[in-house]
C-alpha cells in the first residue's frame, strides 16, 4: 500500500480523500513558499510518504471558475521575473510521476496544467505564465525534487485574476470543497 500525503494551505480547503490502495496522510501547510516548504519538508520527515498530492485554490487568467486542474509543471513566478542564471524557476513532475502509476486514474480525463507559484496573491490581471496561480505549490515541488518523490497539485479556480478580489475567493471556499469532493468521487 502507498501512503500518500495530501498537502492544502488553509483548513477551508481542507476535504478527506480517499484513492484507491493507498493510506492517505495529510498536512495543513500554511500560506506561502517558506511556511508550505517548512511544513511538508516536516511532513515528509515523519510520515515518509511515496507520494505527495497538494489540493487548494487558485486563481487563472484564461480559464473559469469551477475548473479543476492537475498540475505536475510548477513555475516561480517571484524567481521567473528577476531570471538570475542558475536559479532554479521551473519544475516539471511528468516523468516522475507517469513511473510511479498511483496518480493515473487522477490523470485520465483531466484537466493538465502548469501551476505558478509566488508569494502574493494576485490580484492584477499580469504577464503570469501557466494555467491557475497559487501560493504554494512551486515550494512543495521544490521540497518534494529535493527527496525524490512524486508531486501532483490538484487546483480548483475561484478567481479570475484582475477582476475578483481576495473576498471573492473567501466566497468560493465552499463551492471549492464540495466540487473537489465530487471530483476525487469521480476518480
Amino acid at each position: 500500500m502507498k501512503k500518500v500525503l495530501l498537502t492544502y494551505a488553509v483548513k477551508d480547503e481542507f476535504i478527506p480523500v480517499t484513492l484507491k490502495g493507498c493510506e492517505m496522510i495529510y498536512a495543513l501547510t500554511g500560506i506561502g513558499k517558506a511556511k508550505a516548504a517548512m511544513k511538508l519538508t516536516e511532513a515528509i520527515y515523519k510520515e515518509k510518504p511515496d507520494l505527495v498530492l497538494n489540493m487548494g485554490t487558485a486563481g487563472t487568467l484564461t480559464h473559469n471558475i469551477g475548473d479543476i486542474f492537475i498540475c505536475q509543471r510548477f513555475i516561480d513566478r517571484d524567481f521567473h521575473s528577476i531570471n538570475l542564471p542558475g536559479v532554479e524557476y521551473e519544475i516539471d513532475f511528468t516523468p516522475l510521476v507517469a513511473k510511479t502509476k498511483i496518480f493515473e486514474d487522477l490523470l485520465a480525463n483531466s484537466n493538465s496544467g502548469t501551476c505558478n507559484t509566488g508569494d502574493s496573491f494576485v490580484t492584477e490581471a499580469e504577464s503570469v505564465y501557466g494555467d491557475v496561480v497559487d501560493m504554494e505549490a512551486f515550494a512543495q515541488a521544490i521540497v518534494c525534487k529535493e527527496y525524490n518523490i512524486p508531486f501532483i497539485a490538484v487546483k480548483y479556480v475561484t478567481d479570475l485574476i484582475g477582476q475578483n478580489s481576495v473576498k471573492h475567493w473567501e466566497g468560493k471556499l465552499a463551492d471549492a470543497r464540495k466540487e473537489l469532493g465530487e471530483w476525487f468521487l469521480e476518480k
